[in-house]
């Protein structure tokens, strides 16, 4: 369903966000997150040609690539500016190799603010990182299900408790994983 009319209005901004999970030769994973940012009028930019940023053209154009492996632990990192409104903003694309050696699971999130939030990092980079552990999560994760099941002989689904839908008294896994449905306090298991 779409979303509902909106009232006359005109363009200023678009922001294209674009993640590529691939499998490499050596069964790790390469996760790419790429952002563009760009606008319908011209902007004034002191450290720009001119002074000024033509309507179009990129004012933001970074990408990071992880390497990760099926549990998910980033091998490798790396993050480049393209395009970026400030001559200094490249200087800490650097500080993104600090990726390396953390995993993506439960308090990546909060890791990645403490070591890449306010002046530690770039607003930009650091909001393609969700993007890129969800793109991570999707492109391994049938071959990290058929792994779990593989070593245990039968393993809760990974995304069991991910979200309300999938949570492990919802009708969903009730009706597809019945052998994980728990259901809530005071309710029937029928």
């Amino acid at each position: 369903m779409p979303l509902s009319t909106p009232t006359a209005r005109t363009l200023s901004h678009t922001r294209r966000v674009t993640c590529h999970g691939y499998k490499r030769a050596d069964g790790l994973w390469d996760i790419e997150a790429h952002m563009i940012d760009t606008k319908t009028h011209d902007l004034e930019l002191y450290e720009h040609e001119n002074g000024i940023l033509p309507a179009g053209e990129a004012l933001h154009e970074m990408s990071i690539r992880i390497t990760v492996d099926l549990d998910l632990n980033i091998l490798d990192a790396e993050a480049v500016m393209d395009n970026h409104p400030l001559r200094i903003c490249p200087s800490i694309a650097e500080r993104y190799k600090l990726l390396k050696g953390l995993q993506i699971a439960p308090g990546f999130t909060r890791k990645t603010k403490e070591l890449f939030g306010g002046t530690s990092g770039c607003t930009h980079l650091l909001e393609l990182l969700g993007p890129l552990a969800t793109t991570a999560f999707q492109s391994t994760h049938k071959e990290r299900e058929a792994a779990m099941e593989e070593s245990t002989g039968s393993a809760p689904p990974p995304v069991l408790n991910g979200c309300h839908a999938l949570a492990e008294y919802s009708p969903a896994v009730k009706e597809h994983w019945p052998q994980y449905y728990n259901p809530q306090p005071g309710e029937k298991n029928n």
